[in-house]
C-alpha cells in the first residue's frame, strides 16, 4: 500500500499531445483514495460538478462517486444508491435521481444546485433530468476535504469497504456557479471552453493512498 503520499498534476504534455490523467480503482478497499487539493475553499451557494465515471458494480451496494467533508459534516457527497438510483446530500438527507445505469461505458454526470432557488437537477451525457427542489438558503461549508473512492465517516478516516468506489473517474470539475445546459453539454463533447474554478482536473494537485493507479489518455 501506498503509504507516504505524492502529489501530482492531472494533465501533461507528451510529444505534443496532451495526456489526460485518468484515476484507476482496482478493487474493493477501505484503504485507497485520493485526496483532491480544490483551488479556493469550498465555500458555495451554488455548484456544478462534473466527472466521467465508470463501473461494474451493479446494484450490488451503493457507491460512493464524491466526497467532500470537514471535521463535523458530509457537506456534499454524490452516490449511486444501492436501488441504481444518483443522488447528492448536503448535509443531511439528500435528494435521488432516477436515471440511467452507471456501467463499464464512462458515462459524463453533472450535478447542479443553487441555493437561492433550490433547483437540484443532473445531467447523464448531456441530458438534463427534471429539476427537484432540495436544501434552498443552505450554504456549503469551506475548511474540508475533497476525495474520490472513499466516503469518510470521520474526517478522513472510518472508511467501508463496502462503500468504496471501484472503476475509473476521470474529468472531475467543479464551479461555483450552476453552468448552462449548453456548457454542460460542451464539456459532455470535450470541449474545453470553461474550466473549473474550484477544481480544475486539467491543473489539480491530487493525493494518492493506497492502490490507485494513474493512467495516461491521449486527447
Amino acid at each position: 500500500m501506498k503509504i507516504l503520499l505524492f502529489v501530482v498534476a492531472l494533465s501533461v504534455a507528451l510529444a505534443g499531445s496532451l495526456a489526460f490523467k485518468s484515476l484507476v480503482f482496482p478493487s474493493e478497499s477501505s484503504s485507497s483514495y485520493v485526496e483532491l487539493i480544490a483551488q479556493k475553499p469550498l465555500s458555495l451557494e451554488a455548484f456544478t460538478l462534473c466527472m466521467r465515471v465508470a463501473t461494474e458494480l451493479s446494484g450490488e451496494r451503493e457507491v460512493i462517486l464524491f466526497a467532500y467533508r470537514t471535521q463535523e459534516y458530509d457537506e456534499l457527497n454524490v452516490w449511486r444508491e444501492l436501488d441504481g438510483r444518483l443522488s447528492f446530500y448536503l448535509s443531511g438527507a439528500g435528494v435521488l435521481f432516477q436515471v440511467p445505469p452507471l456501467g463499464a461505458l464512462q458515462t459524463h454526470l453533472c450535478v447542479t444546485w443553487d441555493s437561492s432557488s433550490g433547483a437540484a437537477a443532473l445531467f447523464i451525457n448531456g441530458r438534463k433530468s427534471l429539476s427537484k427542489i432540495y436544501k434552498t438558503g443552505f450554504t456549503i461549508r469551506p475548511g474540508g476535504t475533497v476525495l474520490l473512492g472513499q466516503d469518510p465517516d470521520s474526517y478522513l478516516g472510518d472508511f467501508d469497504a463496502k462503500q468504496s468506489f471501484v472503476g475509473e473517474i476521470s474529468d472531475v470539475n467543479l464551479w461555483d456557479s450552476v453552468l448552462s445546459t449548453g456548457a454542460v453539454q460542451d464539456l459532455f463533447c470535450g470541449k474545453r471552453i470553461q474550466r473549473g474554478n474550484v477544481i480544475d482536473w486539467e491543473t489539480v494537485l491530487m493525493k494518492l493512498n493506497g492502490e490507485v493507479e494513474v493512467i495516461n489518455e491521449e486527447l
